[in-house]
């Protein structure tokens, strides 16, 4: 995958590229907690099963996988970088109704899945966040898909969720540590609009 541009504030945000045969689901998320959100993870295997954040989350019971795109729910909120609209606590009511959803595929299967989706889905980018994952540390808009998970439920008010969500790996706290300004702001955002004007100091000191 190629690094994305990082947006301008007369545009919506660039979100993170999410990282990464048959059809069907693995994983009962979050089981018996009351009003969870259904995470759900479209996973097509490109990357080493050892280190890829998707499965964590699937084998600790934070996610579930679709290993067929006609399989995401619709009606969810997509995590999407090319999305017009930024993600805010306005998406709280669909998360919350059919999920949230994220991709962990390779960059043409992804391409892919958002034509195949559109109009089934709300797509949403995330604001400006820098990884904490040692791949991309330090990088805006590199995060991996658990950081980018845990990132959109902090973003709609969701915190103990996300924080569960980021304890399956060991740099989740750090990652939080890391975004705890822009995180805290955009948490603190009724709509997408405040959220993109409040992305912009960041991305004012990143230039």
């Amino acid at each position: 995958m190629t690094r994305a541009r990082s947006p301008r504030k007369t545009g919506g945000p660039r979100g993170p590229r999410i990282r990464g045969g048959a059809s069907g689901a693995r994983g009962a998320p979050e089981a018996g907690l009351a009003g969870a959100i259904d995470v759900v993870v479209y996973y097509t295997a490109q990357d080493d099963p050892r280190k890829n954040t998707a499965l964590k989350m699937q084998k600790k019971g934070r996610a579930r996988l679709v290993e067929d795109v006609r399989r995401v729910p619709r009606r969810s909120v997509l995590l999407n970088p090319f999305a017009k609209k930024a993600l805010s606590r306005e998406d709280l009511p669909a998360m919350r109704r059919a999920g949230l959803v994220a991709l962990d595929c390779s960059w043409r299967q992804a391409e892919e899945a958002f034509q195949a989706l559109q109009g089934e889905v709300f797509s949403r980018a995330l604001p400006f966040l820098v990884a904490a994952n040692p791949v991309n540390y330090g990088r805006p808009f590199t995060l991996s898909t658990v950081e980018a998970v845990g990132a959109a439920l902090m973003v709609v008010g969701e915190h103990a969720q996300a924080r569960r969500i980021l304890s399956v790996v060991p740099y989740g706290e750090h990652f939080l540590e890391l975004n705890k300004e822009p995180l805290g702001d955009y948490a603190a955002c009724a709509t997408s609009r405040e959220v993109v004007e409040a992305q912009s100091r960041y991305l004012d000191e990143e230039e």
